[in-house]
């Protein structure tokens, strides 16, 4: 004998039945079949509003009532379409018993228990009636047996007990008498010994086929839903969860009281007890292994099963100084909430007796709030305890693994995970068994919790980086064109998982949460919304996805001003933009904090030399313990490139125009030229070496004349540059009567920094620098005569956008 039960979703359309005749039909073959069904989808919820309206006097139970009418009998045209008047008569008068019953519930204006269970009952006895009714007009050795024959109860109405001794005997009597392959019945309706209607509350259609699976000692129960068994987590919100081949009893009632939606935890207790397997399969696609769920358990080496959570919990607070040492204030709470009917579903006190903290349902909420006030007035009048705390808008996430406690640091790898992503815990709780450890935060951050910790717990092959650009200008073009083509090569070697989730210019800007296709990113970006850079702060916000990025690919102030909010909501930053870092020293340092504080990496690489490693390799240095004691750097590719293509053949005017247009400058050379932008960059080498500076302790011998310096626009500072291209012809002509090369020089010693146009000799490392090249020297205790060199292109877009690149991949790797 097989037993199978078919929810709401897998009889909800005669597509659907004809999915589940097509799998009895094949079960049929190897032996008997029960099937126990539930009410067609959304049905049991039709016949609650309409038996509601009609209590209220509100004649739109009409309505209702056609709709689940008309639901019923376009199914049984469908799956019947030979004319059965028979069959469609029987039909039609038991939608007539429902309409009658419903007229009642409309003339007396009440809507009792017990006539509510009556009322619902109807859901499963007209989804039995057509799937039995199509079996038999399809030839099939087929029977449906009313459950209320079978399954007795007290009259505990809505949520009815069962009665197992008369119940066993009646499914044990029928079944062994019982000639036809398959047997519908129909699940969640049972009847009192009093003769009466009953049903058996949530999950009541799993409850009748653990009952009559429980009563034969059957193998296996087979419950068929929508989707392919238990998963690591609610897979609507994680898009890389995967279904749990095997778990255990008790990893599967955790799972599922804890918000998985499959099985309801009371209802499978009859098979529980018996040890009998239960199997969840997918009505949709038959042949998936699904989940089995037996005493054996996972039989993995993985340490957690699985994650879930429950929403809309409201976490109630009972604390005060009058409660420690004192008893009883347990007791009375948790009879109060028991005398109202609150269930509890999460409880956590301090060792200190100072708090006692509870979740439960926040429908519950202003019950228990009123209650508990009420029956502890006097200790709240005499300032022994406060007023009972409410908090609402919250949810239970769980970790749960029978696995976990034989293995240190779960719940330090849980609290971590979530740590790291800016998700605040409000309460803990963990049994002694260490099956479950469960946390309450807010509800918006659910999404966001669960992926990070299914990440973590359940891919840690793969990180997944969710990346906002801001300025997709000339490096930002670049660095999006890069992502693109290393994406599939970061998944396969480094098993980074990086997505651009948003993108932003100075007009438009958009994001997706499933990250953007860059194949048309620019046209993606051109149709976006309005861009504003609170805006783009807010998208990003609004997301809430793990292991968030900020790229600041802009020379903007206002952008950089951004950076402590995105800090501070765990948002990691990466900035090519100097202007932070070469800010007030008390905002470098700020920046710095928020981002140990709020555990969001901050880091700027291209802040100077572009791609090359000049502040990791100075970072490394520094952190083994050496001392920084001189730097000498030519800093700038923008200048180096300039002066490296100037002589007495070409125009200076000229050669910016170039640099400019082959992007080595800043939109605004004047940046570049006025030697602002090394200064910014020796401050940051000098800062990270550990010198307390700012940018107006840094001398800045500049080489441009009095009018380029008071220019107002870049149009009238190139038109200087004509004017004065004597003066540049002088400092060339200087250098080269001594046999020297211009270099724009960056030089930091004993705490004092200085940048300048110098005339450097033949023989020094500076004098053979080519083209947009940069070079750092780093003289420290370790290296006093021989410093430790870095050189190479420190210009250009793309190598810009490697070096923003290379800082995103250290944020995955951190």
């Amino acid at each position: 004998m097989q037993v199978l039960k078919f929810g709401g979703t897998s009889v909800g359309s005669s597509k659907n039945i004809n999915r589940v005749i097509a799998i009895l039909e094949d079960y049929a073959k190897q032996s008997k079949v029960i099937c126990v069904v539930s009410a067609v989808g959304g049905i049991t919820d039709r016949l609650l509003k309409a038996g509601q309206l009609a209590k209220d006097n509100n004649k739109d139970y009409k309505k209702e009532y056609k709709a689940i009418k008309n639901k019923h009998l376009t199914m049984l045209s469908e799956l019947i379409p030979t004319n059965e008047t028979k069959v469609a008569d029987a039909l039609e008068e038991k939608l007539k018993q429902l309409k009658n019953l419903l007229d009642g519930i409309f003339l007396i204006n009440e809507l009792s228990p017990q006539t509510s269970d009556r009322l619902l009952s109807f859901g499963e006895l007209l989804s039995s009636f057509i799937i039995a009714e199509t079996l038999k007009s399809r030839s099939m050795s087929a029977a449906r047996k009313n459950a209320q024959e079978l399954i007795i109860t007290n009259s505990n109405f809505t949520k009815a007990e069962v009665k197992f001794e008369p119940t066993n005997s009646n499914i044990r009597t029928y079944f062994k008498d019982a000639h036809q392959s398959i047997t519908i019945l129909p699940g969640f309706i049972s009847k009192s010994t009093n003769n009466e209607i009953t049903t058996l509350g949530r999950g009541g259609s799993d409850y009748t086929a653990a009952i009559v699976a429980a009563a034969l000692q059957v193998e296996k129960l087979e419950i068929w839903t929508d989707v392919s068994g238990m998963y690591t987590t609610n897979p609507k919100l994680v898009k890389q969860a995967y279904p749990i081949q095997r778990i255990s009893y008790q990893e599967a009632m955790e799972l599922s009281h804890f918000g998985a939606k499959v099985l309801y935890p009371p209802t499978v207790q009859p098979v529980l007890n018996l040890k009998i397997p239960i199997q969840i399969k997918n009505t949709m696609d038959p042949k998936a292994v699904g989940t089995l769920i037996s005493d054996g358990g996972n039989g993995k080496s993985s340490t957690a099963t699985g994650i879930t959570n429950i929403n809309n919990i409201a976490l109630l607070t009972l604390q005060g100084n009058g409660m420690v040492g004192v008893p009883g204030f347990s007791k009375r709470l948790f009879e109060t909430l028991a005398q109202e009917k609150v269930n509890i579903i999460l409880i956590t006190q301090a060792s200190s007796e100072h708090s006692i903290c509870f979740g439960i349902d926040v429908q519950d909420a202003n019950l228990a709030e009123l209650a508990i006030n009420q029956v502890f007035e006097y200790e709240i009048a005499t300032n022994k305890i406060d007023p009972i705390i409410v908090e609402k808008e919250l949810s239970i996430i769980a970790l749960i693994g029978d696995k976990m406690k034989s293995h240190q640091g779960i719940s330090g790898k849980m609290f971590s995970t979530l740590g790291k992503n800016n998700i605040n815990i409000r309460a803990i709780a963990q049994g002694a068994s260490e099956r479950n450890i469960s946390a309450v935060i807010t509800e918006k951050d659910v999404k966001k919790a669960l992926n990070s910790l299914h990440e973590s717990f359940f891919e840690s092959d793969t990180k997944q980086l969710n990346v906002f650009i801001t300025g997709v200008g000339n490096v930002g073009e670049r660095l999006v064109e890069q992502i693109k083509q290393q994406q599939q090569y970061l998944k396969k070697h480094l098993k980074i998982n990086l997505r651009v989730a948003g993108l932003s210019n100075s007009r438009t800007m958009v994001f997706n949460e499933e990250g953007l296709d860059l194949k048309d990113w620019k046209v993606t970006l051109k149709e976006g919304e309005v861009a504003t850079l609170d805006g783009f702060f807010d998208g990003a916000k609004a997301l809430n996805l793990r292991n968030s990025i900020f790229v600041d690919v802009t020379a903007n102030e206002a952008v950089s001003k951004l950076y402590t909010r995105y800090l501070k909501e765990s948002i990691a930053v990466v900035a090519c933009n100097k202007i932070a870092c070469s800010s007030t020293y008390e905002n470098y340092v700020a920046l710095k904090a928020h981002a140990l504080e709020y555990n969001a990496s901050f880091l700027f690489e291209t802040n100077v030399g572009a791609g090359l490693p000049v502040i990791d390799t100075l970072s490394n240095l520094m952190a083994s313990g050496d001392k920084i004691t001189s730097i000498q750097a030519v800093l700038s590719g923008s200048l180096n490139f300039v002066f490296n293509n100037f002589n007495d053949t070409t125009k200076f005017h000229d050669v910016v125009k170039q640099a400019q247009a082959e992007g080595y400058t800043e939109p605004d050379p004047r940046i570049d030229l006025s030697g602002v932008d090394v200064a910014r960059k020796i401050l940051i080498l000098a800062r990270e070496s550990g010198t307390a500076m700012n940018l107006d302790d840094i001398t800045n011998d500049s080489f441009l004349t009095k009018a380029n310096l008071e220019c107002d626009s870049v149009a009238h500072f190139y038109s200087t540059l004509i004017s004065d291209e004597a003066h540049f012809q002088k400092l060339y002509a200087s250098a080269k009567a001594k046999d020297c090369q211009l270099k724009y020089v960056a030089e930091f010693n004993n705490g004092q920094a200085k940048v300048g146009l110098k005339e450097i000799p033949q023989g020094h490392p500076f004098y053979n620098l080519e083209g947009k090249d940069n070079i750092v020297m780093f003289y420290t205790q370790r290296y006093p005569e021989q410093p430790m060199i870095i050189k190479g292109a420190g210009a250009g877009a793309d190598v810009t956008a490697s070096g923003l690149f290379a800082d995103i991949i250290r944020v995955g790797n951190n």
